[in-house]
Parts: structure tokens; C-alpha cells; sequence
């Protein structure tokens, strides 16, 4: 399938990118009860907007974004770093070394091992020391104004849980085990309310590897 050359991409990045803004500001400023019900459904809120940024981000890596590339590659800037600091020209060359190379050795998104030891070589190699100094840094000043208990539930916990969310349904399921395709990963049952909110489609996986230049807002219909 041809690489989509329309700049609906930009509207659908600056829905979320605007929406993980306007949450977080106004989740830092929530007066937090425990006991409140809300209090859950908005870190799983945060969790899905966290997510939701860096599907856009992984959609700026197939030029999917924008027709324009400057306007490309700048959302996958801003989102990648929106979303925990990461470095965009990084997660750019490893996430197509992961299309060339997929299920192999040189393949840095694959695993052969158990969940946990598969995440945690997942997130090694993509977390650097210096983006973690720098989000520390940021904690600490960010926690000068903010309440430290916002900063930790709204900030904090929905990006690690982000990356457990990103990694069971967009690396995990996909690729374990053996597969009869030549794109090694295996698709969800086709159900596009729990495949969007279970990872904005990319359960879907196979249609993605066969067809990467389709945006994750057109995956449903491939499936």
C-alpha cells in the first residue's frame, strides 16, 4: 500500500498532542483524594494520551504525518520528547532497523525470553542515562510549583504504564513465538473499539509491517 500523502495526519497529531497538554496542566492542578473513583480513571486517561503521543511519534517514523517532511519530523520531535525526552533520530533508525530485521538478532525491538526479561531489554535499549538525569532534573524543578503527589500520579505513573501498554500489545503480543508470515507478528481478533484503546490499532500488527505507510487512524480498515 502507497505511503499516504495526506495532511490529516497534522489535524489527528494536534488533537493529541493539544489533548496530553491540556490534561496534564489541568491534572497537575487536581486536588487528589484516593478515595475519589475519578482519580483511577484519569491516570488511565494519562495513560492512553501518554501512548497517544508516541503512536504519533512512531507515524512522523513513516513520514505519515505530513506530506511536508520538515512538519513530519518536527511532530516526531515534539511527541518523542513530550513523552519521556527521547531522542527522535534514535527511536527513527531503530524502529526501521526493526521493520528490516524483524524477529532477528539485529532486530532491537526482539527477544527471545520471557515477558519481563524481554521488557526490560526493551526499555535498556532505548533508555539512555542521559534522558534519565534529565527527567530527574525536571521532576525536581517541575515539583517546586507542582504538588509532588500530581507530578507522581499524573506525570510519572501514566508514562511507565505508557510503556507497559505499548510493549504487551505493540511489541509482545505481535511477535511471540513463531509465525507463518514473512513479517514474523500476528494481528488481534478483529475489534476495533478494544484495538483502539488497547494501543490505537497496532494489535493489528501484521496489516502495520505489510503496510507501514498506513497511519495508525486507517489501520482498522486494513484489518
Amino acid at each position: 500500500m502507497r505511503k499516504t500523502v495526506s495532511n490529516k495526519g497534522i489535524l489527528v497529531s494536534l488533537l493529541f498532542i493539544s489533548s496530553w497538554i491540556v490534561s496534564t496542566i489541568l491534572l497537575m492542578q487536581w486536588q487528589v483524594k484516593f478515595s475519589n473513583p475519578l482519580l483511577y480513571v484519569f491516570i488511565l486517561l494519562q495513560m492512553h494520551l501518554y501512548t497517544g503521543l508516541f503512536i504519533t511519534a512512531h507515524d512522523a517514523m513513516h513520514g505519515t504525518v505530513a506530506s511536508n517532511k520538515t512538519i513530519n519530523n518536527a511532530v516526531g520531535y515534539l511527541t518523542t520528547f513530550l513523552y519521556a525526552a527521547f531522542w527522535y533520530p534514535q527511536l527513527l533508525t531503530k524502529h526501521h532497523k526493526h521493520h528490516s530485521h524483524v524477529h532477528t538478532e539485529e532486530d532491537p525491538d526482539y527477544h527471545h525470553g520471557s515477558f519481563w526479561a524481554w521488557y526490560i531489554r526493551f526499555i535498556r535499549n532505548y533508555l539512555s542515562i542521559w534522558q534519565v538525569v534529565f527527567m530527574a532534573a525536571l521532576f525536581n524543578i517541575l515539583k517546586i510549583w507542582i504538588p509532588q503527589t500530581n507530578l507522581i500520579l499524573f506525570w510519572v505513573v501514566p508514562s511507565l504504564l505508557s510503556t507497559l501498554q505499548l510493549f504487551y500489545f505493540g511489541t509482545y503480543q505481535p511477535h511471540k513465538g513463531e509465525h507463518d508470515n514473512q513479517y514474523h507478528s500476528r494481528s488481534q481478533k478483529k475489534n476495533h473499539v478494544f484495538a483502539f484503546f488497547s494501543c490505537y490499532f497496532f494489535g493489528y500488527h501484521t496489516e502495520h509491517h505489510a503496510s507501514p505507510g498506513t497511519p495508525w487512524w486507517m489501520l482498522w480498515k486494513a484489518r
